[in-house]
Parts: C-alpha cells; structure tokens; sequence
C-alpha cells in the first residue's frame, strides 16, 4: 500500500518538476547544433543511445517547432515518469520494449511512421547493452519505409549516473552539442548491415 501510495505521488509530481528542470538546463545552458540544416519533409526516426536521452527534445524541436511524434519507452514504472516529463514537451509515446511487451510495441511504432509520425527510440535502450543497436530500429525503418536520423547530445559539463547506460545531467552554463545526421537509408540492406551502419553513425561522436 505504502508503495502504491508513493508511486502515485512520484507520477503526480516528479514528471511536471523533471520537465521544469530540463527546461532550466536548456535555457542555462548554450545549444550549439553540429547538423544537418534540415531534414526532408518526410517523417523519420530520431535515435541516440538512452544514456543521452534527456535533452533529446531539443535535437527534435530544432526541426520541428509542432511536434507530431512519438517516442518509443518501456512499460515499467520509470519508463512510465519518462513519458509523462516528455508529455509536457508535446511528445506521445508507444509503451513497451525489446523485453515486455515487444511485439506490440513494434507494430504500434510501424503504425504510427506510415500514418506520418516521427518516431524517437534509443536502440540500445530500456535495459541495455549498453550503445549496442537492438533489431527493432531497423525492422521500423525497413517495413514504414522511414529513414533515420542519428543524435550525439554531449554538454561541456555534467553528472553521470552509475547506471547501466551511464545517463548523463548536464551541469548549468556550459555547452550542450547536439551532432545530428544527414538521413539514412537502411532500405535493402541486411540486419548486420544496417546494425553497423547505425552504429558506426553513433559512435562517431564518442569522446
């Protein structure tokens, strides 16, 4: 009971301070933009590796000002604070993950890419391997017909949690980088192939 109780006090309150919060470090921070100038005007998928994933609305918004997509967040309770902060930034999301409820998830993200959503997904994400690329990235891209974008979110300064994606807060004024990829198109090609690919494309912003 105790526990329901204070999940529920968590949902009621956490998701409006953690937006809030983001919102700070947007604004205390300085956004440099290492991208292309912009996208086709065709929707697309938006990946960066989940310990990244907190200041991913700004590398959507540099494109799109009205956001008409959805993110892909594990069903858990976590997963559920997540999607309630990312609401508040006009973002919706499909529930579920490479381990719970996946199949469903994977034709509700096919659903919503050919009725014209932008999807957002880390490919390494909700448990891990750590920046390893999951097949569900590629097998959306490949049956909507979508491409994909990729996103490196690196700030000057910051906390690093001991998670197992080593999640990253940026400190207050210094720089956050945003590098974001031309398009890609992993249409034709092999599962391995197009693994490489994303994440060759991720991994050439490591520090």
């Amino acid at each position: 009971m105790l526990k329901k109780i204070s999940r529920q006090l968590a949902l009621l309150l956490l998701p409006s301070i953690g937006a809030f919060l983001i919102r700070v470090l947007a604004m205390t921070n300085k956004k440099v933009f290492v991208a292309a100038k912009e996208l086709e005007n065709k929707n697309f998928i938006m990946a960066c590796w989940h310990g990244e994933l907190l200041m991913i609305p700004y590398a959507y918004l540099h494109y799109k000002k009205n956001p008409h997509v959805k993110l892909i967040i594990s069903d858990h309770f976590d997963g559920t604070l997540i999607a309630k902060t990312l609401s508040y930034f006009g973002f919706s999301t499909i529930r579920g993950s490479s381990r719970r409820n996946a199949a469903r998830a994977l034709l509700q993200a096919i659903k919503a890419l050919k009725e014209g959503f932008d999807l957002g997904i880390t490919p390494d994400g909700p448990k891990g391997p750590r920046h390893e690329v999951a097949d569900g990235i590629i097998v959306m891209a490949q049956k909507a017909d979508v491409k994909i974008t990729l996103v490196r979110i690196q700030p000057s300064s910051y906390w690093q949690l001991n998670s197992w994606d080593k999640f990253v807060i940026p400190k207050p004024f210094g720089t956050i980088t945003y590098y974001i990829s031309d398009l890609i198109d992993i249409e034709g090609m092999e599962l391995e192939e197009a693994r490489s690919l994303i994440k060759k494309g991720l991994q050439k912003y490591e520090k």
